[in-house]
């Protein structure tokens, strides 16, 4: 997984490929999420869905322009939707691919059809990018033959799949009505919104705050020191050998090889927001911007939409407790 996430990053950017941190995130979730490499046509099968799966976003593009407020409720009742399907069982990626077309592709075409345009092909060639990297990777470090399949997540109880899938929705929701004041800007901030409204369908009101502000403040952390380390002698091999070294210590976490108390979602988490966060700060370093400014700003909106998921989890799950003593009640 490190080598793979690394690999990727450094292709993505040294091919100067738009949106370049999209690349590694969806690495991470491939090789994070799946034993063995995809065979060639699911890959291209898999990015063709990604096409058409963000395309939606197109579609509501007019709507959003002269009936926004029918295409805001449009758009939270088809959250709704497909973080429902997401916890009944449908495929992760897809379900990430749709929720970015909803909300990073509609709000990006509102102020310039030509750069959600731009997105689509970003995550399209991210994804293609991260399909041949992971069956490099795979090749490299090929599984053990007794190796056995990761056990599935457990399933949700009928009655708690919506509560939990309003709550996901609620937690994107106004990071979207942000990106449609300012698309360029807020676009990262989305990608942080859906990890976490993914990531809140397995927390609880007790750990809420360790898994999720927790994560958001490691991963903001580890990007300071990761970029510290990168000061030192910039370089793209220097940026694959540290994202490398930061990518063993965090699988080690992840797959238990260093047993923690945290779950693996919280290390995937931090990871992804130290990517996002990083390859953000390479760009603006690139474009002559003031980095640590507009790193501190990101930051400062990544914990704000944090504590604001985390708010969700407390309200709904408040509001779900004195129902479950009612019905016990009876």
């Amino acid at each position: 997984m490190a080598m793979g996430t690394a690999l990727c990053l450094a292709v993505s950017f040294g091919l100067g490929l738009p949106i370049p941190f999209i690349a590694p995130v969806l690495s991470l979730l491939l090789l994070a999420t799946l034993d063995r490499p995809l065979p060639l046509k699911a890959g291209l099968i898999l990015a063709l869905v990604a096409m058409l799966t963000t395309g939606v976003g197109l579609l509501l593009i007019p709507i959003l322009r002269y009936y926004p407020l029918s295409g805001v409720l449009l758009i939270g009742a088809g959250l709704f939707l497909v973080f429902r399907a997401g916890l009944r069982g449908a495929n992760n990626l897809i379900v990430t691919f749709l929720i970015i077309g909803l909300t990073m592709i509609s709000s990006a075409g509102v102020a310039d059809f030509g750069l959600a345009m731009m997105v689509i092909s970003a995550l399209v060639k991210g994804l293609i990018l991260a399909v041949i990297v992971v069956s490099f990777s795979h090749w490299l470090f090929p599984e053990p033959a007794n190796a056995q399949s990761p056990p599935a997540a457990p399933a949700l109880p009928v009655e708690e799949v919506g509560r939990v899938a309003l709550r996901a929705t609620l937690i994107v929701l106004p990071t979207f009505l942000l990106a449609l004041i300012d698309p360029a800007g807020y676009l990262p901030i989305i990608l942080k919104a859906v990890s976490l409204g993914q990531q809140s369908s397995t927390t609880t009101t007790r750990n809420a705050g360790r898994e999720l502000v927790g994560s958001t403040l490691l991963g903001g952390l580890l990007a300071v020191l990761f970029w510290c380390a990168l000061s030192l002698f910039v370089h793209l091999w220097m940026f694959f050998l540290w994202m490398l070294l930061f990518g063993l210590v965090l699988a080690r976490k992840l797959y238990a090889l260093s047993p923690t108390q945290l779950s693996p979602g919280f290390w995937l988490n931090s990871m992804i927001t130290m990517i996002i966060l990083l390859g953000q700060s390479v760009q603006d370093s690139a474009a002559g911007k003031d980095v640590y400014t507009a790193f501190a700003v990101r930051m400062g909106l990544f914990i704000m939409v944090t504590l604001y998921a985390c708010l969700m989890v407390q309200l709904l799950d408040q509001r779900r407790a004195p129902q479950t003593l009612l019905t016990i009640n009876e």
